[in-house]
């Protein structure tokens, strides 16, 4: 997996380059276009038999690297592979943080092949005892189970949730219980994933499912726990449940549902956020900042 993670790098630095350059420009859709062109090109040069299994969203309404495309040359390694060209399209359209290119793999069919619904998460950092946060439990259950874990008060805790009116109600209940939130404009991946640094403590609330399989494959690496429930809500996504042969659409998926196998997660900074710095010029030199997750590693890495 190193071996491949450092080939696969490559992939993330080039969309990010190419995203970079758009920074700024107020539009989302140009600089998601770069970012994907620049990710196919380069997996499409690799010695890889690989598979697009998470791909581009249809909200985006944006050319996708969509699901079942074959990349690489056909030769080499059968994997799966999940992407999110320019994590945080409007982060970078706005030259804001935290904007950054997307990729994770593994072997064929270990990674929950999920729709582009919606999907409610709740996600914790390493080193907890097991299931000590879950969907099944009410809000005030988890952040007194995590705290307890933890050995600190509720109102020690950060809670890191999406600035969206449909989190309006459950933003309200965490600050009646005591905790502080951390609300973020954008970039679910991110704040998952950045629970191993520490920054804060929970994830929860309701994104999209192809971002929460990303999340789930670098946090399944070094040992944080996370939980997903695909959201069917309407009478068409009911429809596309059954067409997806998703028997249970109150499914709860857990981290080794969405991740199953040893996988590599990589991240390349578009916009400096809390994982990763961004593209940086000075002169004629240019630096790209990535963050690798492999089982039990973290590797960062600055290309020149």
């Amino acid at each position: 997996m190193e071996d491949l993670a450092y080939k696969l790098v490559k992939v993330t630095e080039a969309a990010a380059l190419a995203a970079y350059k758009l920074a700024g420009s107020g539009d989302e859709k140009k600089a998601d276009q770069v970012a994907v062109d620049a990710m196919r090109t380069v997996l499409n040069s690799m010695e890889i038999n690989g598979t697009i299994v998470i791909g581009e969203g249809e909200r985006d309404e944006a050319p996708m690297l969509y699901i079942g495309e074959k990349v690489g040359t056909g030769n080499g390694p059968e994997i799966d592979i999940a992407v999110d060209p320019l994590e945080g399209t409007t982060i970078c359209a706005h030259y804001k943080q935290g904007a950054m290119s997307v990729l994770a793999a593994t072997n064929k069919g270990n990674f929950l092949h999920a729709p582009d619904v919606y999907m409610e998460k709740i996600a914790v950092g390493k080193d907890l005892p097991e299931g000590v946060v879950s969907l099944k439990n009410s809000v005030e259950e988890n952040l007194g189970n995590l705290a307890k874990a933890k050995g600190c008060k509720i109102n020690d805790l950060v809670v890191t949730i999406l600035r969206r009116e449909r989190h309006s109600k459950l933003i309200e209940t965490i600050r009646k219980l005591g905790a502080k939130i951390k609300l973020i404009d954008d970039g679910d991946i991110a704040a998952v994933v950045s629970l191993i640094n520490g920054n804060h403590d929970m994830y929860i609330g309701t994104g999209g499912a192809p971002e929460g399989v990303l999340a789930a494959a670098a946090l399944s690496s070094i040992g944080g726990q996370m939980e997903g429930r695909l959201v069917f809500d309407t009478d068409q996504l009911k429809e596309r449940a059954k067409d997806l042969n998703i028997h249970d659409p109150e499914k709860i998926y857990t981290i080794k549902d969405m991740a199953r196998g040893e996988s590599v997660f990589i991240a390349t900074g578009v916009t400096s956020g809390e994982l990763v710095d961004g593209v940086k010029f000075s002169g004629n030199i240019c630096s790209i900042s990535s963050l690798i997750i492999l089982p039990n590693k973290l590797i960062k890495l600055q290309t020149t």
